[in-house]
């Protein structure tokens, strides 16, 4: 540990404020994508469907591709709004605030530019704190919570993040290390190694080399204060599926089990044989899970005193 302690000192005069942001067009952008303008960034999002309407909230260094299982399925009986976050998929990478509270005001001003007002707000992993930020931010607008193996406490941020709130270690850490070994980091999210594939690899290796990444993913690193808000989940009422699996290596079930606890009305499924990603090692299951869920809507509000958080066990089926 000394060893690198002295090596980052040598290196902190070097690479502070060496991560640059970025605005406007990417080499590489699909042609067929749409944007929206939002306070001067550049928004990529997808607006699919008819019926009522549910937004897609992406995870950290991801993308609204990570939908793409799950799009479909939702367009049967809904309007489907998913975008690309700041500073991650084809989205600006400007300087600014990248926080849960930041990204959820700017989720809710492209919903305001495609006039939805009430909406059902879908997260995944780090994208479940700024769909928790949305509820908290505006609670009436929020009709119900479905949220996939969630990163919203404190208690979850690794060593090298916290490390990364101090000026010029961030910068230094980030420069150095953010984008390596991503084959690593990948394997480590699934159960089942044979979606950590070449091509996705591949896909993730191109995204890091984009413009402003490194800069705008230390920002949303930075923006990460769950100490501050974790005990306001208390106060959310809107019905919030988490749907979790059981082999889970980044959020492991015991966040599941502890935000069903503090989710006032709460249904916690466990899927067997799945990692990080259920939407895709079990994306029958956890489809067929979530559109029921939805269906569910019209339901009235909750009663003021809410029941016992529910878990569910999934059944021993093959995605």
């Amino acid at each position: 540990m000394r060893a690198f302690l002295v090596l980052l000192a040598c290196l902190l005069p070097a690479l502070t404020g060496c991560l640059a942001f970025h605005q406007g067009p990417m080499p590489g952008e699909p042609k067929d994508a749409t944007y929206a303008e939002i306070e001067g960034v550049r928004v990529r999002y997808v607006d699919r469907g008819k019926g009522s309407p549910v937004v897609l909230v992406h995870g950290f260094a991801s993308s609204l591709e990570t939908w793409t299982a799950v799009m479909p399925e939702l367009e049967k009986e809904h309007r489907v709004i998913a975008l690309d976050l700041k500073g991650f998929g084809w989205t600006d990478r400007p300087p600014g605030d990248y926080s849960p509270e930041a990204q959820a005001r700017l989720v809710w001003k492209l919903l305001d530019q495609r006039g939805v007002s009430k909406v059902a707000v879908v997260g995944h992993s780090w994208g479940s704190s700024v769909s928790l930020a949305m509820a908290l931010g505006d609670p009436s607008r929020v009709t119900r919570l479905a949220l996939y193996d969630a990163w919203v406490y404190e208690e979850q941020l690794p060593t090298f993040f916290v490390m990364a709130r101090t000026r010029g270690v961030g910068e230094t850490l980030f420069g150095l290390f953010y984008d390596e070994r991503p084959d690593e980091r990948i394997t480590l999210a699934f159960h089942d190694p044979r979606f950590a594939n070449e091509r996705l690899v591949e896909e993730v290796e191109k995204a890091l080399q984009r413009p402003g990444t490194k800069a705008a993913a230390l920002a949303a690193v930075r923006g990460q204060h769950y100490d501050a808000v974790q005990a306001k989940y208390r106060t959310i009422r809107a019905p919030t599926l988490l749907l979790w699996g059981r082999e889970d290596l980044v959020t492991p079930v015991a966040v599941g089990e502890r935000l069903a606890a503090d989710l006032p009305v709460s249904e916690l499924v466990i899927y067997p044989r799945c990692g990080h990603f259920p939407m895709l090692e079990a994306v029958a299951a956890s489809n067929r899970k979530l559109l029921g869920f939805l269906r569910d809507e019209a339901e009235p509000p909750p009663p003021a005193v809410p029941a016992p958080p529910s878990v569910t066990a999934a059944p021993e089926v093959t995605p």
